[in-house]
């Protein structure tokens, strides 16, 4: 099977990359395995306990891709400047309480080799 793997850097609520992004995900899903590396402001993402009152709330939409398959991962160092923290017991894929189920705080390191191993690349980001 192809891998896909989209890199984020905006926020949820900044501009639609993170929308754009679930769709292209949750299209690719039926033919891709798919990686979604979050860097900078992304790593905002997958926050629990957002409420946009005008928005899709972002977190959501990633955790139900994490659900179907997708491996999401955020920038350890992008995330810890903005106050998310890897905890050592992982919790239904996570190990950050501080995020949805499933997606994890993890080295640049893992970019990298998700990088290499994929058939294709997108990155949004302004």
């Amino acid at each position: 099977m192809k891998t896909l793997t989209i890199v984020l850097t905006d926020g949820p609520y900044i501009s639609e990359y993170a929308e754009i992004a679930y769709k292209l995900a949750e299209s690719a899903l039926k033919q891709y395995k798919v990686n979604i590396f979050l860097y900078l402001d992304a790593v905002h993402i997958p926050k629990k306990g957002q409420d946009p009152s005008f928005f899709t709330n972002a977190g959501q939409l990633f955790s139900g891709l994490t659900e179907k398959g997708a491996e999401i991962r955020a920038c350890a160092r992008c995330a810890g400047a903005r106050g998310y923290f890897p905890e050592e017991e992982i919790i239904e894929g996570s190990n950050c309480s501080d995020y949805f189920p499933g997606i994890r705080i993890t080295s640049l390191y893992e970019l990298s080799e998700m990088l290499s191993k994929s058939d294709k690349v997108i990155s949004l980001s302004r």
